[in-house]
């Protein structure tokens, strides 16, 4: 699935829609004034429909901030990550000097395909398949770095080996976190509630004098925005909104290693 392809033409719909229940509770509205000026269909309940503006306001902030928080941890996490790495790496010197390069290349190795994985993305199954690689260059790292530890003096078990297990957790952990979204009915409350308002406040509308398009366009385009931007955020490597910048954190402990 191209997730921008996804989330620009879902704005692109809401967009349309918002616009054009707009228009249809506008005219919908004069026709019931037409028959009866006082229709009380047309002018509504302030209570309910305010009630039902403020849901949809409450339900786009915490989606809104819900989403922001998420881009956020993902960004902490490579971060995080890159410091791992960083330290494992230099903790390296607690092995013997006859094994150090091996491992050292293997980190190298290692720390290349994950980035490659990342970038790949939204091809998924490219993706898998570095992150894949990345795994099994994990293995050979272990079992080196195991092995090493039993010729080497004490501080190297201590140190090394629980450095080596935050790395890998670490990497698990961005990996889950790239699958944590809202529920799918989260989403589609916020296109139907953006919709269902759309056609009050079009109803709203029909007794008023002449028709502002601008407020119109205007009311479309923040709503379907500001639901673009959500779902944006919600895939941080796939739309415009992206974490790959702090990928500049685990590129440079790559070439520190070099």
């Amino acid at each position: 699935m191209n997730v921008p392809i996804v989330s620009v033409g879902f704005a692109v719909i809401l967009f349309a829609g918002i616009v054009f229940l707009l228009e249809f509770g506008r005219s919908t509205g004069k026709r019931l004034l037409a028959k009866d000026p006082d229709s009380s269909k047309v002018r509504g309940i302030p209570a309910i429909e305010g009630a039902i503006y403020a849901l949809l306001g409450l339900l786009i902030a915490f989606t809104f901030s819900g989403a922001g928080e998420r881009f956020d941890s993902r960004r902490h996490l490579i971060i995080e990550e890159a410091n791992d790495i960083g330290t494992a790496y230099l903790r390296l010197d607690l092995l013997s000097p006859s094994i150090q390069p091996e491992l050292k290349s293997l980190f190298r190795k290692y720390l290349e395909a994950r980035l490659d994985a990342y970038r790949k993305i939204p091809d998924l199954k490219a993706a898998m398949k570095g992150i894949q690689e990345a795994n099994r260059i994990q293995g050979e790292i272990w079992t080196k770095a195991v092995a090493g530890c039993q010729q080497a003096s004490p501080p190297c078990n201590i140190l090394l080996l629980p450095s080596l297990n935050e790395m890998f957790d670490i990497a698990n952990t961005r990996l889950w976190i790239t699958k944590i979204h809202p529920p799918l009915v989260v989403f589609v409350m916020l296109f139907s509630f953006g919709l269902i308002c759309a056609f009050l406040a079009g109803l709203a509308m029909a007794d008023a004098k002449g028709h502002n398009w601008v407020y119109s366009l205007g009311f479309a385009l923040v709503l379907a925005g500001t639901i673009y931007v959500i779902l944006d955020m919600e895939f941080p490597r796939s739309g415009f909104i992206r974490v790959a910048a702090m990928d500049q954190a685990l590129e440079q402990v790559l070439q520190d290693m070099k």
